[in-house]
């Protein structure tokens, strides 16, 4: 079960894209502080059980417990979570979709059970649970759900965001290079979530203006 969750099509530790990547690097730094934290709070426990040594009296114990338990157990602890939540709001920002002139905009519909999927350029057009997007171009997603809450997540392209009845979530997304990208339903919706998969099929410029002109079906 352990290696299970290694596999590489969707690991979050394995990015393809920008916004994944930024995400991926937030993982290694709030694990990096979350193992400093541990680390100080083992060394105190260890230290806890150890027999005194040195000048003994209230005076001693006093400047022993403001080192200790002050300095190092509270204000290492407060500085490293202070640390990692600004540096996480920072991240978030970054994240946000904000307009530009090469950003393509794709509809996400979840339904129990499969995901169409509409192209705004190409009115008429769907796809039942493969995703076509362009590559090394963003990609605002634009994610809703006809029936119950469901969740879009390609772990290797993104972060997982909420499809919600009735309201539209928007998700920036990017694939470096032209590929296929698994993609799950990361949300308990009923019997046959665990089945609730997608695709997202990223496609280099001639594949995607075939896709565009409808050669590519």
């Amino acid at each position: 079960m352990v290696l299970a969750g290694c596999e590489e099509r969707l690991s979050t530790v394995h990015p393809a894209g920008p916004a994944a990547d930024t995400i991926a690097t937030l993982w290694w730094v709030m694990l990096a502080g979350a193992a400093a934290i541990f680390l100080l709070v083992m060394v105190l426990l260890v230290l806890a059980f150890r027999k005194g040594e040195g000048p003994s009296g209230d005076d001693a114990d006093k400047r022993r417990e403001t080192l200790w338990i002050k300095g190092l157990g509270l204000g290492f602890t407060m500085t490293v979570l202070a640390a990692l939540t600004a540096w996480g709001l920072s991240i978030g920002e970054r994240l946000l979709p904000r307009p530009g002139p090469d950003v393509v905009a794709v509809g996400a519909e979840g339904r129990q059970w499969a995901w169409r999927f509409s192209y705004p350029d190409l009115p008429g057009r769907t796809t039942e649970n493969v995703l076509h997007i362009p590559a090394r171009r963003p990609v605002d997603v634009r994610i809703t759900s006809a029936d119950v809450i469901h969740s879009f997540w390609v772990p290797r392209l993104a972060g997982k965001l909420d499809a919600i009845p009735g309201h539209v979530n928007v998700l920036r997304l990017e694939a470096w290079e032209p590929g296929e990208y698994a993609g799950v339903s990361a949300e308990f919706s009923g019997a046959g979530y665990r089945t609730h998969r997608f695709t997202v099929v990223a496609h280099d410029a001639a594949a995607w203006n075939a896709f565009l002109t409808g050669e590519l079906p």
